[in-house]
């Protein structure tokens, strides 16, 4: 039983559907207008991508991508690697080619850059909050549409870790699904774990529970992880010492930043945050025009 250990393969079959989607809107039918109009056609140019904050690194492909099917003949090179911490000043990489086309992708690549850079340091940052205990943090489901396998990308690239990608790839009985089960009668937590697992032997089990309980019932029913929602640090070290290793468990909801570190230290093995893609800001990062 693990979560990802390493970063996700880049789906670019989505990830392109993206990138024209992004260039449709800034380009529409007439085209760039103001670059077309102001740069004659035939000028080279090189510019570089600079770090204005300290910041680690992911999407530089992406952005190779994004320029590569604007313009075929453009020289991107990328001088970071994926998951590298950028201190403010770094040039993270290079663009040569025509003048009009690193003009006209400038923004829609510094878009996609910017915002899995942000998505990456975020998910250091939590990482790092919870060092030295064997707790993992984990992302969520709470991701930009059509953007999820990117953010879950750069939240890997940042250190963090990736949970279910989405419905299809574990079964997750969350608290709308126990409430529905209830109705059917006592211990619904055991008899919806039977029925997954009779109906998905493949799939790993994963039950929400707020109270210990719940919990009680969650380990019996053999479900391979348990969700502790919205639970104080005294439950949880509470759950640790019952559950005692017969499922893993994932602590969940109102874990700030602040609070993380206490709730590692509880003994839980994961703690997840939607904070890594909803809520995180974009880094700050130019594209400059290198006039020699």
């Amino acid at each position: 039983m693990s979560f990802n250990t390493c970063v996700p393969e880049i789906d670019w079959k989505r990830v392109d559907i993206l990138i024209d989607l992004a260039l449709s809107e800034d380009l529409d039918e007439r085209g760039d207008t103001t670059t077309n109009s102001v740069i004659p056609a035939d000028l080279e140019a090189e510019a570089i991508f600079l770090a204005k904050q300290d910041l680690v690194c992911a999407g530089l492909n992406v952005a190779e991508r994004l320029f590569r099917k604007l313009d075929p003949s453009i020289v991107f090179t990328a001088l970071v690697k994926e998951g590298e911490v950028c201190k403010k000043g770094t040039v993270m990489a290079k663009a040569k080619g025509k003048a009009r086309s690193l003009l006209t992708g400038e923004r829609t690549a510094l878009n996609f850059l910017q915002r899995l850079c942000g998505v990456a340091t975020a998910s250091h940052y939590y990482q790092g909050l919870v060092e030295g205990t064997s707790c993992r943090i984990l992302d969520t489901r709470k991701t930009t549409p059509g953007w999820r396998n990117l953010e879950k990308y750069a939240v890997a690239a940042g250190g963090a870790f990736n949970h279910r990608i989405g419905l299809f790839d574990r079964v997750m009985i969350k608290d709308n699904h126990r409430e529905l089960a209830g109705l059917e009668g006592e211990h619904g937590i055991i008899r919806s774990v039977k029925k997954a697992k009779e109906m998905y032997p493949d799939l790993e089990v994963e039950v929400e529970v707020d109270s210990l309980s719940e919990l009680a019932d969650a380990v019996e029913s053999g479900a391979e992880y348990i969700l502790l929602d919205n639970m104080s640090d005294d439950m949880m070290r509470e759950a640790v010492k019952y559950t005692a290793g017969r499922s893993k468990l994932e602590a969940s909801g109102g874990i700030t930043a602040e609070r993380l570190p206490s709730a590692a230290a509880t003994g839980v093995d994961f703690i997840s945050s939607g904070a890594l893609t909803h809520s995180v800001k974009s880094c700050d990062i130019s594209m400059d025009i290198i006039v020699k």
